[in-house]
Order: structure tokens, then C-alpha cells, then sequence
């Protein structure tokens, strides 16, 4: 029998190198921000999840921020804050409770509001149906990557309908095959 030998086996020595580099680009991603336990100031919302997408003035003087973590993430966090730059709500609205108050005949601007920005790669204007696409990706309830579509007229920038399916199933070589779960 062989004697055994104590050199790593081939490529050991990068495992942790590489996965300490995973875990430090995800750490930019850490805890979900939280109003009462997160941070409490607009500054500190910004260190943490960078400059928002989108900001919109709030009729009693603050304003409403939005942090999308895309073009792979799967959350849009949303933040309310007071005109003395205290943070007053952050929420994740990429969940199928906020799809839900997508309704046909809303603006544009509406359903910026309720889900922020949508991925600017995955916009498409369909000229034969005259139909613009917005789609944003996110958790379904079985923690499967999903996405969801807001499907506009074209011509009056309406909400004509909207769409969610799971990834897995555009996948474009069947329903099998690996599957990426989501993680809370």
C-alpha cells in the first residue's frame, strides 16, 4: 500500500482564498435593512445599500427611496424617511402581496412607486403588439427565483395585465435540471 500523502489535494490551497472572496462580495448584500434594528438615519440607509434608483417627495415632506439589488437580486427594498432624514419603514416590495396591487389602468409612475425600477436589460417593447414589458426578478412563495412582468400599452403607458412564472420554467433546455433555490 502506498504510503499517504500530506500535500492538499490538487487546487485545496484556493478553495477558502476563493470562498473567502465569495462570502466578502455577498457581505455588501448582508442582513435585510430594518427600520427598528438597521439603520435609523438616510445617511446610514445609504452606506449600507448605496445611492437609491429612484427617490420621490412624500406629501408630508419626506420621501420615499428605492434600493433594487439587481440585475440577479431579488429584492427592491423600499424606505420611507422623514424630512429630518430619520428612517421611518424599509421593506422588501418584491413579493407577491405588492404584485398584487398592480392593477390594469395604472401609470407608469404608479408601479414605479409600489416595486421601484425594473431591470433596464429586461425591458422590451413589442412594436407589432405595441406593448412595453417591464420585469423584475424575485423569491416566489416556494423560494423559487421568479419574475414578474407588468405588461403597459404602449401608446398610454398603462397597465394592460401582468405575469409571474418561475424561472425554471423559460429554462431553455426543459423543466429539469438544476434548480436555484432563494435563501432568507
Amino acid at each position: 500500500m502506498p504510503p499517504m500523502s500530506r500535500r492538499p489535494p490538487r487546487g485545496g490551497r484556493l478553495v477558502l482564498p476563493a470562498l473567502t472572496a465569495l462570502l466578502a462580495a455577498c457581505a455588501g448584500f448582508g442582513p435585510a435593512p430594518d427600520a427598528a434594528t438597521g439603520p435609523r438615519t438616510r445617511d446610514a440607509l445609504v452606506m449600507q445599500l448605496g445611492p437609491p434608483a429612484l427617490r420621490w417627495p412624500e406629501s408630508d415632506g419626506g420621501e420615499r427611496l428605492a434600493f433594487p439589488t439587481g440585475p440577479m437580486g431579488v429584492h427592491t427594498w423600499m424606505a420611507r424617511v422623514d424630512t429630518t432624514g430619520r428612517v421611518l419603514t424599509v421593506e422588501n416590495v418584491l413579493v407577491p402581496a405588492r404584485f398584487a396591487e398592480i392593477q390594469p389602468g395604472m401609470g407608469q409612475d404608479e408601479v414605479l412607486r409600489t416595486l421601484g425600477p425594473p431591470q433596464p436589460n429586461w425591458t422590451i417593447y413589442y412594436k407589432a403588439r405595441d406593448e412595453l414589458v417591464w420585469e423584475w426578478r424575485f423569491c416566489d412563495d416556494f423560494q423559487e427565483p421568479a419574475r414578474f412582468d407588468v405588461l403597459f400599452d404602449g401608446t398610454s403607458g398603462r397597465v394592460r395585465s401582468t405575469l409571474a412564472q418561475p424561472e425554471r420554467l423559460s429554462n431553455p433546455w426543459g423543466r429539469g435540471g438544476r434548480r436555484d433555490w432563494c435563501s432568507r
